[in-house]
Order: structure tokens, then sequence, then C-alpha cells
């Protein structure tokens, strides 16, 4: 990460064409949507919510369906993601539909060498060694005094598996 740091950026980014607003604005929709928006509620009354959505199998209809209140949140909190989690969408020539392509060619008009593909880990590396291949710094050292050496004492086993069902 330091020596990205080190690299003089050159940046090229012109005016946009509707003004800055716009591309806020844009962008916003899709990094920061809320999983239902609403206008899709159609009403809150005694633990009941009842929100519109729309119905694939018969042919895209707008339908109304009720679910108590516990049921409704526990179904919006599957949309929220972990913290550290950012979403985002990708467009252009990192869009999911011909990746590959579109990035092979964007590296033969800038006369880059294809990526290396990585050798195969052998089966006794693990991933303390990954890790400190890439990284340089060591899982097993002690992260405040950085002497002393992790070891693996116990394994706890989670005091419950979290559920999920799928509520599609």
């Amino acid at each position: 990460m330091e020596s990205v740091s080190r690299v003089k950026w050159v940046v090229y980014a012109k005016r946009p064409f509707a003004g800055p607003e716009q591309v806020l604005d844009y962008v916003g929709r899709y990094t920061h949507r809320v999983a239902i928006s609403n206008n899709r509620l159609l009403d809150i009354e005694g633990g009941q919510v009842s929100f519109r959505y729309k119905d694939y199998r018969n042919s895209n209809q707008q339908r109304a369906m009720p679910l108590s209140a516990e049921e409704f949140i526990r179904r919006f909190l599957l949309h929220v993601l972990p913290r550290g989690f950012h979403r985002i969408r990708y467009y252009g020539f990192l869009g999911n539909r011909f990746r590959q392509e579109k990035l092979a060619r964007c590296r033969q008009l800038l006369s880059m060498t294809l990526p290396q593909v990585p050798p195969e880990q052998s089966a006794d590396s693990d991933y303390h060694e990954r890790h400190e291949e890439l990284t340089g710094t060591s899982l097993r050292v002690c992260p405040i005094c950085r002497r002393g050496h992790m070891l693996v004492v116990e394994l706890l086993k989670p005091l419950r598996t979290p559920t999920i069902t799928d509520t599609s």
C-alpha cells in the first residue's frame, strides 16, 4: 500500500455534462439505496405492514403483501450490509458482461503485459504463510508487542448459528 502512495498520479476528469449534482444524484441512487422505498409502503396498522411488490411469476403485476411488523423488519434487515461492506454498482468496462474481454482490450490498448497467474499453493502452505507472502506481516507475531508469538490455544464454537431463511 505504501508503494502506491509514493506514485505521482495523474488524474483526468472532465466536467459532467449535466453538472456535478446530476453525477451525485446518479451515484447516490446506487450506493445509498434502501431495500424498499417509502412509496412502496401502503399501510402500517395493527402490527401489520402492507407494501407493494412486482409479481414476476404473473406477468409483472403489482400486488400488495401484508406481513407482521416483525417479519417485515426481519426481511428488511436481510438487506442491510455488515459493517465494513460497501455497496457499489460496476458499469462500463467493469460491468459483469464481457468484463474479461474488455479488461484484456484495455490492457492491450495501454500496452500492458498480462497479469501473472500466481503458481498453485502447495497443500502444506496455510493461510498464515500466504498472508505473510502477500503483506510482509506475520499473523503469528503479537500485534501489540511485536515480539511474542501467537499460538492457538483453543477454538471456540459460536454460541448460536444464525438461521437465514430464503424469503424470495
